[in-house]
């Protein structure tokens, strides 16, 4: 990774690839919704939450969270955390659970 003099900080160059990702299509309408009201990619928007959330950090402040509180209410998003890996595709039969992995 080279760092790069930017206008007001320093700036890293990076690489990026495009991804295909299937997500549950009310959370990318918030997620887009999202980038779009703080003038964001999509990617970049992704980028900052995931970075964040390496380092046990909240992502987003008080007030961001009341917007996408809002979003979730216009896109009729009512998932939390605790739907997180117990989605189950409409016309996707359920992955079988992970089978326990013996210590040897």
């Amino acid at each position: 990774m080279v760092r790069v003099n930017g206008d007001a900080a320093t700036r890293r160059l990076i690489e990026r690839v495009q991804t295909g990702v299937r997500m549950e299509k009310r959370l990318l309408k918030v997620l887009k919704a999202l980038a779009e009201l703080y003038d964001l990619s999509l990617g970049d928007l992704l980028e900052g939450i995931v970075l964040h959330a390496f380092e046990g950090k909240a992502p987003f402040d008080e007030a961001s969270r009341a917007r996408i509180a809002e979003l979730e209410k216009i896109y009729g998003l009512d998932l939390d955390a605790s739907d997180s890996h117990q989605l189950v595709e409409k016309g996707r039969p359920p992955k079988p659970a992970a089978a326990t992995r013996r210590r040897r």
